[in-house]
């Protein structure tokens, strides 16, 4: 048997491409090592560049390609390339085909993570759906950094190094337009700008100022710095996605996990008009005041706490949660653990609408809620972050049976 060569960090090695893997690179292998290769599409005959060094795997570059995939395109962005901006994962691929990349993430993660056998993924009949507006200009919150010399940019893929450029074409129109990067900033590491949905786009200040969103029907006053989805359409796309698979019903409970500013905390109560009520749960501190302002009108009880204490309080009498008819589960990209899921299922709700931004954590969450006796019937996906790897999927689970 031939010695495996030993690679190092800068070698370059000539491979042929093989699956999508979840993080926006695929799979090859060179002499049964496994590499992780960015810029590449399954298929392809490429040369990588190995930039890191792992026990079990190695991480590189596509930096040229040989025998190019029928979906790969020039890249618009001219830092969209090896060693240059990490933000855009996917810039040399087609946008319906990066759609279909995302959605055999999602597909991936399910059977891999979640495990859901093949033809029961199959049957979830896993898509990924574009919002409107393209896939250019849609960001409405940047966060640019500047180099040692002042010049702002933005990072390097999993480095701390600053890329300066002159312009980033997914920043929405407004953003591109302040003169950020035209300019030097001797004084500062960091440069947070926002076009909320209602006003202008401003650089985030310091305290932050605060500003409006609006969707489902209100508006949503919170700090520019705080969170908020940061696609144009996002929002209203998964408030929509939530309430048809939820479908709440007058006089009903809702419980509202990690509920930020409120947004489907005020979606939920519009629905349970004021002979049902909504408890959100949130433990960030900005969070908590947004909501409760945002929300003052609406039968809406806003929990500060962590979802983990605020479920394990449930076991309390004299702190009791109400019963929830229904949940919104919308945890961050870690997903919700296993604790969180037991918890839920143990209250019973006749349904729950999980919103995930990482499908590796939703496949995790998924496989706890099934050994709990409950099933995925329905998902879909949305197209939140086009150019990356990022995808945001609305789950719809239920008792089995």
């Amino acid at each position: 048997m031939a010695a495996v060569t030993e690679l190092y960090e800068g070698d370059k090695v000539e491979v042929t491409v093989g699956p999508i893997a979840h993080g926006g690179h695929c799979v090859a292998r060179h002499e049964g090592q496994v590499i992780f290769v960015r810029h590449a599409l399954p298929g392809e005959r490429v040369v990588v560049e190995i930039t890191e060094l792992h026990k079990a795997y190695l991480r590189g570059d596509c930096v040229e390609v040989i025998e190019a995939a029928a979906d790969r395109i020039t890249p618009r962005c001219p830092y969209a390339h090896a060693d240059g901006c990490g933000g855009c994962d996917l810039q040399h691929v087609a946008s319906p085909a990066q759609r279909e990349w995302k959605a055999a993430v999602v597909r991936e993660q399910l059977e891999r993570l979640g495990k859901l056998d093949a033809a029961e993924v199959a049957a979830l009949g896993v898509t990924v759906e574009a919002l409107p507006g393209g896939d250019e200009g849609w960001r409405t919150r940047v966060r640019y950094r500047a180099d040692a010399l002042g010049r702002p940019g933005l990072l390097k893929h999993r480095s701390n190094e600053v890329v300066a450029i002159d312009r980033c074409r997914i920043a929405h129109p407004e953003i591109q337009q302040l003169d950020v990067l035209g300019r030097r900033w001797p004084d500062t590491d960091l440069i947070d700008v926002v076009k909320p949905s209602a006003g202008p786009a401003q650089l985030v200040q310091d305290p932050p100022q605060q500003i409006v969103e609006r969707a489902a029907g209100h508006g949503f006053t919170i700090s520019a710095g705080g969170f908020w989805q940061v696609h144009p359409a996002s929002a209203e796309t998964l408030v929509q996605a939530v309430l048809a698979m939820l479908d709440p019903q007058p006089g009903e409970h809702a419980w509202d996990l990690y509920g930020g500013a409120g947004l489907f905390g005020a979606a939920l109560a519009d629905r349970v008009g004021v002979t049902g009520a909504v408890t959100l749960v949130e433990s960030a501190r900005d969070g908590v005041v947004a909501a409760r302002n945002n929300l003052a009108a609406l039968p809406v009880r806003v929990i500060e706490a962590t979802v983990e204490r605020a479920l394990h309080r449930d076991r309390r009498p004299k702190e009791r949660l109400p019963h929830p008819d229904v949940v919104v589960l919308d945890p961050p990209r870690t997903g919700a653990g296993a604790a969180v899921v037991r918890a839920i299922t143990a209250a019973r709700p006749r349904a729950v609408a999980y919103v995930a931004c990482d499908p590796a954590a939703l496949g995790r969450d998924v496989r706890t809620f099934r050994e709990q006796g409950w099933e995925l019937r329905e998902l879909r996906a949305f197209d939140c972050f086009p150019q990356t790897h990022h995808v945001e999927c609305v789950a719809l689970l239920t008792p089995r049976g």
